[in-house]
């Protein structure tokens, strides 16, 4: 199961203690090597796309990165 935890809609950074907590809290329906961590949706899951920058999306594909590493 993937959970779709950063939202790509802003630019405003998750923090990888609260993406651990959730993910612990999924934990306990489902086993934590069947989960997986990702965006929400894409970053331009409109016409016209969101107001995030380049910069920001990295930032946030490094969060994942580094949660992932962090939990798993």
């Amino acid at each position: 199961m993937v959970l779709g935890l950063v939202t790509t809609k802003h630019g405003k950074l998750e923090s990888a203690d609260g993406l651990r907590d959730r993910v612990h809290a999924a934990n306990r329906y489902v086993p934590l090597e069947r989960l997986g961590i990702s965006p929400q949706c894409g970053f331009a899951s409109s016409i016209i796309g969101n107001r995030i920058s380049y910069a920001e999306q990295r930032q946030k594909i490094e969060l994942l990165t580094a949660a992932a590493r962090i939990i798993w």
